[in-house]
This record gives C-alpha cells, sequence and structure tokens, in this order.
C-alpha cells in the first residue's frame, strides 16, 4: 500500500495526472493552432483553454471550457438564450449582439447550438464571433472563437478544430472531471 501512494506522489508531483497530461497534449498542430495562455479573469468555472490559428484560419482565437453540472439534464442546449448566456462571449467583450438564429450543431457524441455575433472590442474593432454550447448528460462544453474573418470562416475553423481526436479527447476527459 505504501509503494502504491509513494508512486502516486511522485506522479502528482511531476505533474503527470490525467488533466496535466490532456493539459500537455500538442493539439492540431498542422491545422496551425497553437495553444496560448487562458486570457480571462477567474470567475464561477475553471479556467478552460485557449488557441490562436495562425494558419489559414490567422487571426482567430478559440476558448474552451466544461461547465460541469450546468446543462438542463433532460432538454441540453435548448435554445440560442441558452447559448447567449453560457457560450463565454461575454468574456471576450461584453458588447456583443447576435447577428442571426442560432443552429444545432455536433461534436462527437455532444449535440447542441452555434450562434453568430458581432463584437465590439475596446479598441473599437469590429470582430465576428461563434458562440458554441453543446451538452452531454448534465454537463456543458462550451467554445467561444473571436477573429477578424467573416462569421463563417471562424464558425468552420473552430468546428474543425473542435473535431480533432486530440480535442474530442481532452473535452471528454473535462466533462468527466479529469
Amino acid at each position: 500500500m505504501r509503494r502504491g501512494a509513494a508512486i502516486a506522489a511522485v506522479a502528482i508531483a511531476l505533474g503527470v495526472s490525467g488533466v496535466g497530461a490532456y493539459r500537455l497534449a500538442p493539439v492540431a498542430e498542422s491545422a496551425g493552432w497553437r495553444e496560448i495562455a487562458w486570457p480571462f479573469p477567474r470567475d464561477g468555472w475553471p479556467a478552460g483553454r485557449a488557441f490562436r490559428c495562425d494558419g489559414a484560419c490567422a487571426g482567430t482565437e478559440l476558448y474552451v471550457r466544461a461547465k460541469r453540472g450546468f446543462c438542463n439534464c433532460d432538454r441540453g442546449v435548448a435554445d440560442d438564450d441558452e447559448v447567449d448566456r453560457v457560450a463565454d462571449i461575454d468574456l471576450i467583450s461584453p458588447r456583443f449582439a447576435a447577428v442571426a438564429p442560432g443552429e444545432e450543431v455536433g461534436l462527437g457524441e455532444m449535440r447542441g447550438r452555434a450562434r453568430r455575433y458581432d463584437l465590439d472590442m475596446l479598441d473599437d474593432v469590429r470582430h465576428a464571433a461563434i458562440g458554441i454550447a453543446v451538452s452531454r448528460r448534465c454537463d456543458l462544453f462550451v467554445a467561444a472563437a473571436q477573429g477578424r474573418g467573416e462569421a463563417g470562416a471562424v464558425q468552420r475553423a473552430a468546428l474543425a478544430f473542435l473535431e480533432t481526436r486530440e480535442m474530442k479527447v481532452w473535452a471528454t476527459a473535462a466533462l468527466d472531471g479529469q
């Protein structure tokens, strides 16, 4: 028993916990995405992961995180108002406006909605943004992407990145509390 406890202590000290392993895994480098520091102040949810695209979607940033125990267990993400509330668009800029009704999306086994927004940034530059909220059981996985490009291009780039194997593995681990 002592040997197992010692191994666990060493593993924790070396940072090889399940979360650490997922956090450190390289993600879709070939697609031009690279991980950056989570840019937002602490709030009621754990910090997520942030990425910047330097490839074909250059200038697009994506912020993702799990919100465990936050979703309606029966209906999942039911409507656009819910996407507006939970997708973390307000972290990027408190001045955002939806430009169209949302649409149904799926990420692996998770289902929910995506919605496009215009953001007025602090430097008075307008950006396109996408809010994505999908659920699994009673848990929510949210993503917010923003960039200077056209909203449809930002959405396609974000969804393609979220569909990579690495991101699906990380999202599952985050929703499982690992």
